[in-house]
């Protein structure tokens, strides 16, 4: 699967929320601070459609736009590329990394120990 770049996935989130949708109404639910213009919009979905992370069809004059990916196999995708090349493939060093940047709240550690004892049973 091609990476998507940064811009490229505020359209895909706007998808992954609502699909079908046409350029014009992905353009409405793109965050106002990125002052994106439709052709801007139009541009990242071409882009998009050449990945083949989305798929379109016709409706009349024109196009609805749908991700031809899941949100979820993209993310585990990506997370996955990030723990490879940077951390060797291992998790735990990814998550002594945030330990050590102070990056765990009380409340993300209390999560981690909850998932790791539903791991264990």
């Amino acid at each position: 699967m091609e990476r998507i770049a940064e811009g490229e996935y505020a359209v895909m989130e706007v998808l992954w929320d609502e699909a079908p949708l046409t350029a014009a109404d992905v353009a409405a639910r793109v965050p106002e601070d990125r002052g994106w213009s439709l052709a801007t919009v139009k541009t990242m979905l071409s882009r998009l459609l050449a990945k083949g992370v989305l798929s379109h069809e016709e409706d009349g004059r024109r196009y609805l736009y749908r991700p031809a990916i899941r949100r979820e196999d993209y993310v585990a995708e990506e997370s996955g590329r990030l723990i490879d090349r940077m951390f060797g493939g291992r998790v735990p060093a990814l998550v002594a990394q945030l330990a050590a940047r102070d990056k765990l709240s009380p409340a993300d550690i209390a999560e981690i120990e909850t998932l790791l004892k539903a791991l264990k049973s």
